[in-house]
């Protein structure tokens, strides 16, 4: 039988779970009967056995589980609930970003969690939204101590530029680097190029404080920084998030400080204006990505609609005949998003249904659960019996082994329960659950950045189509699980 997945079990018990119902094993077969069921193979066993959960990033089995699952050796992990993956709400995060890059699916049983369907996904691109808010919150609050330090000459984290070092939390001039910084200004001044005075340079044996050779980009940063003038600029540049790209303030945030100058003022006025004349062509600015690009259709022409280059509206380029204001547009959508994510009614008529199967087999489960205690109850006389001596040892097989045969039939069926009530709540999706963070995802959307808020835009939606007065949004994630109908129309009178 050919499998469609691979996936492995998490198994983590505490030992004041170490009972019988709770143990190991009967997790194991609980995470194999739910893969089972859903035509998967479970490759894998991690097990931590009287782990604490506070944090197991640098557990040595944590470690093999990661490299099963960024090597592509399993494509999914099943685990009872999240508590038992990890207590430590950063280091869920830290997994749930691990498995998104490695195109691998998480699946708590307890919490009706599976990524690998599509309601799971928005489940965690929910959670994803939520945590780069958290991030952002952090990252203000860090930013707004830059400036105070920045006034106060502190060091704001990482090396000196070239030609300075930082001693004792004082910013000084490196007596073998500043040579070779006036050196750059006056070699630009006279031969005009930044090519010559780099190949200048590293012929005459000078390198970079890597030793690297020096470049036309590393002479321009070093000729367009007013530190070399006394002029030490902080809070002027921001990070984009990848860890490569940077962008520059508002001006109006910089913060100039005095600092030792390696030339003078005039020196560096007349290198950095020589710049200036040479960049009299300005690069064109990157294009920006708008919340609903690549989304919104003409239904008159069937083309994508765009927002041209000075406009706020989404126009369609090919028949002209189709426009909306970009923040309408928005306001629209976030009054769909509601209908779509919050309406209590589309849930009942499906959960009702599925609850009624859900219940019959929590009661199932109960009864088998109740005669397991009672079988062993018994099991458990007849072996005080027979080691008080009150029943002899052809009476005690007799009357032992039947309730042995049936204590173990019944702790057999129950995983098979518990396996079959994991899988309906998986179809069904845990409604209350869902319905608690699409409400969280709802409250917080107006504070969501635009990259935020594009990333559930692509994940929620298929597509986007206006024609005249109606703006048809159909939504990508498969509603029919809840009973919704999958396409939700919102009719506008008015022209945009």
């Amino acid at each position: 039988m050919e499998h469609s997945k691979v996936v492995g079990a998490w198994i983590r018990v505490s030992t004041d779970m170490q009972l019988e119902t709770e143990s190991p094993e009967h997790h194991i077969l609980r995470a194999q009967l739910y893969a089972e069921a859903k035509g998967w193979y479970l490759k894998e066993i991690y097990r931590l056995d009287a782990m604490s959960g506070k944090t197991i990033m640098e557990y040595p089995e944590t470690k093999r589980m990661l490299a099963d699952i960024r090597s592509g050796r399993i494509t999914g992990l099943i685990f009872s609930k999240l508590a038992r993956l990890a207590r430590n709400t950063k280091e869920l995060l830290d997994f749930a970003e691990i498995f998104r890059q490695a195109n691998a699916d998480l699946i708590s049983l307890a919490e009706s969690i599976d990524t690998s369907t599509p309601a799971g996904r928005l489940f965690y691109t929910v959670i994803a939204a939520m945590a780069q808010w958290e991030r952002e919150e952090i990252s203000s609050r860090v930013a707004a101590s830059v400036p105070i330090r920045a006034r106060l000459n502190k060091p704001l984290g990482g090396l000196a530029p070239f030609g300075y070092r930082w001693i004792d939390g004082k910013l000084v001039i490196d007596g073998n680097e500043a040579p070779i910084r006036k050196l750059i200004h006056e070699l630009f001044i006279e031969h005009k190029r930044k090519g010559t005075v780099a190949s200048i340079l590293n012929k005459q044996g000078h390198r970079t404080r890597n030793g690297l050779m020096f470049t036309d980009t590393s002479i321009n940063r070093l000729l367009t920084d007013p530190m070399a003038k006394g002029q030490r600029r902080a809070n002027y540049t921001k990070s984009m998030g990848d860890g490569k790209r940077w962008m520059r303030k508002p001006q109006e945030e910089w913060i100039i400080m005095p600092c030792p100058a390696i030339v003078s003022e005039e020196v560096w006025n007349e290198a950095y204006a020589i710049l200036e004349r040479q960049h009299v062509t300005k690069k064109p600015a990157k294009k920006p990505v708008h919340l609903f690009t690549n989304l919104i259709v003409c239904k008159h022409c069937g083309s994508k609609m765009y927002i041209p280059s000075k406009s706020r509206r989404y126009v369609c380029a090919t028949c002209r005949k189709s426009r909306i204001d970009a923040t309408d547009m928005e306001e629209i959508f976030y009054g769909q998003l509601k209908s779509f994510l919050l309406t209590k009614d589309h849930l009942t008529s499906y959960t009702l249904k599925a609850d009624e199967s859900i219940v019959s087999k929590k009661e199932q489960w109960k009864t088998q659960s109740m005669d397991l205690k009672k079988v062993r109850e018994q099991m458990d006389k007849l072996l005080d019996l027979h080691l008080s001596g009150e029943l002899p040892k052809e009476g005690f097989g007799n009357r032992y082994n039947p309730l042995n045969e049936r204590a173990q039939q019944i702790a057999a069926a129950i995983p098979q329960l518990e396996s079959e009530i994991d899988f309906l709540n998986m179809q069904r999706l845990n409604s209350d659950h869902i319905q608690s963070e699409a409400q969280n995802l709802y409250d917080r959307w107006p504070s969501l950045t635009t990259d935020a808020k594009r990333s559930i835009v692509e994940q929620i939606t298929d597509s986007i189509t206006i024609g005249g007065d109606e703006i048809h949004i159909k939504f990508s994630y498969n509603p029919s699980l809840f009973g919704i109908t999958p396409d939700s129309q919102r009719i506008m009178s008015g022209e945009w």
